[in-house]
């Protein structure tokens, strides 16, 4: 055996009572892992392997954190380290859409950081991913509270790759205003996401260009089928803009509202003990999985 001083992580789950729907969500995490593990955007997945009792993943170890930690963190943060953060993800997504794969439960949790960078993302969880077999053949209702899509929510019953465009338009949201669009508990940040109802208020965003902010409204656009897809958000004039013309915007004091929702996630962390399975039946903010068909 050849010894090396790479690190990895290894995540375990236990099989042993694993719902029947539960070991086929499994199985799509592992699917759609291994199709976009070649995308540098994407966390590594280097190996499964199945004991008696539990299957393995071996993925590559991010130790940076996750994006939110990282900006409280920081002191001085920018709209190009912004719009750097923002065209990292767009790639990863593009990739996981490219291949026919709904990642379906984006959120600033799942995005992590290498160690020694400030802008270096990676998509870590796939939870939730799901290969499109065919338009709209996606029927689960299932996501994080405040970042899932509103189709999902009508359950119209059926949706697509798109759903990630709207979640992905949360996070840019936050990683620019500090603060979530959609606020509240239970029906009523259902309602404003089902109706798109957020603003762009004048105190956090009055000094964010105006090409961030088309760009956030293109991607929190309700009907699905008008909604920009992360190809053509590639080629948005904000993600391609230059360090110059962005760089000496700062962000800071948008920031300091992160630690309010970063002091919300621990807690509920803390309070959430039990984890069925994978994590496809917990319910995160009152917000139920069910299984497609």
């Amino acid at each position: 055996m050849k010894r090396t001083k790479e690190v990895y992580v290894a995540k375990r789950i236990f099989r042993k009572d694993l719902h029947p729907s539960d070991a086929i969500a499994l199985q799509d995490e592992i699917e759609a892992l291994q199709q976009v593990t070649n995308c540098e955007n994407i966390v590594t997945l280097f190996d499964v392997f199945d004991e008696p009792d539990s299957t393995f993943l071996v993925l590559e170890s991010m130790k940076g954190g996750d994006l939110i930690d990282r900006i409280v963190k920081k002191q001085h943060y920018t709209e190009y380290d912004a719009k750097e953060v923002s065209r990292k993800l767009l790639m990863g997504v593009a990739y996981c859409h490219k291949k026919k794969i709904a990642n379906r439960d984006l959120k600033p949790e799942s995005v992590l950081l290498k160690a020694h960078s400030d802008t270096d993302v990676k998509i870590s969880d796939f939870g939730y991913a799901k290969r499109v077999t065919f338009p709209n053949s996606l029927r689960t209702q299932c996501g994080t509270e405040g970042y899932v899509a509103p189709e999902i929510l009508e359950h119209r019953p059926a949706y697509d790759v798109s759903c990630d465009m709207w979640s992905l338009g949360v996070i840019i949201y936050i990683v620019l205003g500090g603060y979530r669009p959609f606020r509240g508990e239970g029906e009523d940040i259902q309602r404003q996401t089902r109706y798109g109802e957020y603003k762009f208020h004048k105190r956090y965003w009055g000094h964010v260009s105006d090409d961030a902010k088309n760009l956030i409204t293109s991607m929190l656009t309700v009907d699905p089928e008008k909604r920009i897809t992360a190809e053509d958000a590639l080629q948005d004039r904000w993600i391609q803009a230059d360090e110059m013309s962005l760089g000496g915007v700062e962000l800071s004091d948008n920031m300091k509202d992160l630690m309010n929702l970063r002091n919300a996630k621990r807690k509920i962390k803390a309070a959430t003990k039990a984890i069925i399975a994978t994590n496809k039946l917990q319910i995160i903010g009152g917000f139920h999985a069910y299984q497609d068909s």
